[in-house]
């Protein structure tokens, strides 16, 4: 099954659409900022190429290039 992620400009929106869901009978839960930036990590991570390998010198120099 799919999911839909929702974000609300502030808190009045986050009740009226969580209000709204619940009286639809669709389930919703919330999750923080943090949760939803490792949604999107382990997305991206899902759509890499595996198929190729990659140094250890390459890695340390893509992580230090930050």
């Amino acid at each position: 099954m799919k999911a839909i992620v929702i974000t609300p400009k502030d808190s009045n929106e986050l009740r009226f659409v969580t209000n709204l869901l619940n009286k639809l009978g669709v389930g919703s839960s919330t999750v923080s900022q943090d949760e939803l930036e490792d949604i999107g990590m382990s997305k991206l991570l899902r759509q890499v190429d595996k198929t190729k390998k990659v140094s250890r010198i390459e890695v340390m120099k893509k992580l230090s290039a930050w």
